[in-house]
């Protein structure tokens, strides 16, 4: 899933203002200095969104405030069955 977010950097707190179908418009308390803004703005959406900080990826926008989030779904597979047979 691909998400277009406009970040507003030193706000007074780390907030959701709109979502707009894909396009969201958060506040992050974080300066836009040597990329603080950037990893709040992933701490902060793995936290709303319930999932690790691994699975958001920037895409795009890396120091723009418009920025192209993308949100890696991890599948989980059943665990191999492991031989019962003991020699």
């Amino acid at each position: 899933m691909k998400l277009k977010i406009k970040v507003k950097a030193h706000a007074k707190q780390n907030k959701i203002e709109t979502k707009e179908g894909n396009e969201w418009t958060i506040r992050i308390k974080a300066p836009a200095i040597e990329n603080k803004a950037n990893e709040e703005l992933i701490s902060f959406l793995a936290e709303e969104l319930n999932i690790r900080a691994a699975q958001i990826k920037i895409v795009s926008g890396h120091t723009s405030k418009i920025k192209i989030i993308e949100i890696i779904e991890i599948m989980s597979f059943p665990r191999r069955r492991e031989s019962r047979n003991k020699v």
